[in-house]
């Protein structure tokens, strides 16, 4: 930033009166930005000296040029009390300063960003998991890196933010940090967020990304085969800890739970509904929407085997690391190549289980706890396919037959 102000008296000559003078007006130039005013006084042209900045004769014009030589202090002072604060102003805060308005505060990306992290703190435990709250420090962490290596600043002003910064942070994130496309998409997912947040708060007129586009990823949907599920429930294994991890990994692929949920299934979990059938009945972390799951004949035999345990936790804990380096062995001791994780038993759930069996879409996204039926086709339409193919397969050799 520019250290220097610029205070310039100019005559409005276009503006001649009938007694032979005209206006005098004040331009202020700062960091190559003007802004000018009128001062309210009045000088014959003739005796305008522009170079010295007062009007001659000195007897005469006493009085005019001491008001100028006050509005001069008056804005100097102004530009010296802006500096003291050390925020970053323009020329119109200066004259806003000078005329004595509010001065309404130019917030800068990192500042409303760590603004609205100390919001969303407060809504732990109420709105949002921990884990939420963890993920918006390391995007915010992602941001400030950007800002520092794209800007050479610790910040920048939010009206400065132009239309190609999300496609310049994306960049960045992608060859500096080394991040995987679904990945930066949650980052600029929660960057846009705080920008919405900074609009509703009237920090900033318009959202300068309403054109911007996200990148969509399509994974590809990995879950256990009929076969592979099939062999995975009859092999028993020696080591209790791996045995236990199996049969906490199958009564997922029959109820469709994520490990939080599972891990932390309770007794109480557990209802006889009006179906008179066993049935699921908790929310889920992730969503916070209540996720509610008949249980299958081969989840209820799995039950059975931790009724007597003495806890009102269903399951012994076992930590989500752990539980996946066991899930390795078993895919290796039974011949999976898939990387198995916890996660898997659900898509299997979703697909083996309900899916190949005819269960229809609607019901399939109703028993994931999905918000919305698009959520479920868009991640598993592909397998949907798969089914057709198989069942229109059977109707051709049925119809070859006869």
């Amino acid at each position: 930033m520019n250290d220097k102000i610029s205070i310039l008296f100019l005559l409005n000559k276009v503006r001649l009166n009938k007694e032979n003078t005209c206006p005098l007006k004040c331009r202020i130039t700062f960091n190559g930005k003007r802004k000018e005013f009128s001062t309210g006084l009045f000088v014959n042209p003739n005796h305008w000296k522009s170079r010295k900045q007062n009007a001659s004769p000195l007897i005469k014009y006493k009085n005019l040029n001491n008001q100028l030589s006050l509005i001069r202090n008056e804005i100097y002072q102004a530009f010296l009390l802006m500096k003291s604060k050390k925020q970053e102003f323009d020329v119109i805060d200066v004259y806003s300063e000078y005329k004595g308005e509010t001065i309404k505060k130019d917030f800068g990306v990192i500042e409303i960003y760590n603004q609205h992290s100390v919001r969303l703190k407060k809504l732990v435990g109420i709105d949002i998991q921990e884990v939420t709250y963890s993920k918006y420090l390391e995007s915010g962490i992602h941001l400030q890196d950007f800002v520092i290596y794209n800007f050479k600043s610790k910040d920048i002003l939010l009206k400065e933010l132009k239309s190609n910064f999300l496609e310049e942070f994306e960049y960045f994130l992608k060859t500096v940090k080394k991040l995987q496309q679904s990945t930066i998409n949650k980052v600029i997912q929660r960057f846009r967020r705080v920008i919405k947040y900074a609009i509703a708060n009237d920090y900033l007129i318009k959202d300068p990304f309403m054109l911007y586009q996200a990148k969509r990823i399509k994974k590809e949907v990995v879950y256990l085969s009929v076969r592979e599920l099939d062999k995975l429930e009859k092999t028993n294994f020696s080591d209790t800890r791996i045995q236990l991890v199996k049969e906490l990994f199958v009564f997922c692929c029959y109820t469709g739970l994520g490990f939080k949920e599972m891990s932390n299934l309770k007794w109480s979990d557990l209802s006889e509904e009006f179906d008179g059938e066993l049935w699921l009945i908790i929310k889920r972390k992730k969503t916070g929407r209540s996720y509610k799951v008949p249980l299958l004949p081969k989840a209820k035999d799995i039950l059975k085997d931790f009724e007597q345990r003495e806890n009102e936790f269903v399951f012994p804990r076992i930590s989500n690391p752990n539980f996946n380096s066991h899930l390795k062995v078993i895919a290796k001791k039974i011949g999976i190549t898939k990387r198995l994780t916890h996660h898997i038993a659900r898509k299997t759930f979703a697909t083996t289980v309900l899916l190949y069996n005819n269960v229809p879409m609607e019901i399939v996204s109703k028993l994931l706890g999905h918000s919305k039926l698009q959520t479920t086709q868009e991640h598993y339409g592909k397998i949907i396919q798969q089914r057709v193919s198989m069942e229109i397969g059977k109707l051709s050799r049925i119809l070859d037959k006869n």
